[in-house]
């Protein structure tokens, strides 16, 4: 990662540097088009790397499964012939200029010159909810409470309390059940939000005896001692509570999103999302284009998938900005591999 600030012209400037991003700097190149990637992370990949780098992903074509943390080597190993230059740990702080002639600036001072511009910035800048608990903090500090499973081997033989109702408490409850000492999985409702296939294999692992199912109570104290937990008390809404010894707690609350400064560069915007022709990929402003989790339209679908062919897509409608007197004749792959 480059620490001292710079300044780059290029033809096409991408704000993120998840999978969406990365193919969208791979179609670019594909179209000899050149790209920088801009993040506020300090390395590519975006949550798949700094969130569930260990998380299988079920639903990437060609993949029965494939983890967060591989998907993002792929992607490198895909994008290497276009020797794309990146700008990490900074964000993008403005955006000015008009289609054809774009600035952009970041925190750390660098400066990006782009006759195009992609966000690809998933749901902006993004953090755990954290749950309203006494002395939280010094039990973050320890990792006796964490919010993403960077290494699953570290819980091995733990008893862990997972809490939440969705995919990712349903998830990281099945795959760490076949590690841990006991996985408790606790949910203020009676029912879990989750896949029929998935709620099946939680119920079979029940019956294993390697979760136990803790419904319906919500989060109440923690127990230990200099950060070390030795139990997680639960109430239910009755009032009653009970403890349940354990070694590590695993909130899944989902995130708070921010757009941050994209809020402030003059795209309309809607819920945390850039509305965008879907022909195109382009926003209400010429020559930005939105891809990925950020990008709105109707029958969106916030796949990766998606957001791969939205890439392609946003880099065909770029290539006449930046060649106005090229035609772009489409080509297979197959047929004209890739430029080098």
């Amino acid at each position: 990662m480059t620490t001292t600030s710079q300044t780059l012209h290029t033809d096409v400037a991408i704000v993120g540097a998840g999978p969406t991003a990365l193919f969208a700097a791979f179609e670019c190149g594909m179209l000899k088009l050149n790209s920088v990637l801009i993040d506020a992370l300090d390395s590519v990949g975006g949550q798949c790397a700094a969130l569930y780098p260990e998380k299988p992903i079920y639903d990437i074509p060609a993949h029965p499964a494939i983890e967060g943390g591989a998907l993002i080597d792929a992607l490198e190993q895909q994008i290497a012939p276009f020797n794309v230059p990146r700008i990490l740990g900074s964000r993008v702080e403005t955006l000015t200029g008009s289609r054809g002639d774009f600035t952009l600036t970041t925190g750390r001072g660098d400066t990006i010159h782009a006759k195009a511009v992609i966000v690809a910035a998933g749901a902006g800048a993004f953090g755990p909810n954290r749950p309203p608990l006494a002395d939280l903090e010094i039990y973050e500090r320890t990792g006796a409470v964490q919010y993403y499973v960077k290494k699953r081997a570290d819980f091995t033989g733990k008893r862990i309390v997972v809490a939440g109702g969705g995919d990712s408490a349903l998830d990281w409850a099945l795959s760490l059940s076949e590690i841990a000492e006991k996985i408790y999985l606790l949910h203020r409702r009676d029912r879990f939000r989750g896949a029929p296939e998935t709620l099946s294999r939680i119920e079979a692992q029940i019956a294993a005896g390697k979760i136990e199912k803790v419904v319906p109570y919500q989060l109440h104290a923690l127990h230990g001692e200099n950060g070390n937990l030795s139990a997680v008390e639960v109430a239910a809404l009755s009032g009653e509570t009970r403890k349940i010894e354990a070694d590590t707690l695993l909130p899944f609350y989902g995130l708070s999103t921010d757009l941050g400064p994209v809020a402030l560069w003059g795209i309309d915007t809607q819920r945390n999302t850039i509305p965008v022709n879907p022909a195109s990929m382009e926003s209400s402003t010429s020559g930005i284009f939105a891809v990925g989790d950020i990008a709105h339209y109707p029958g969106k679908l916030k796949l990766i998938l998606q957001g791969f062919s939205e890439g392609a897509m946003a880099a065909h409608a770029i290539h006449p900005i930046v060649n106005p007197d090229t035609a772009l004749h489409f080509e297979y792959s197959t047929s004209k591999g890739t430029p080098g």
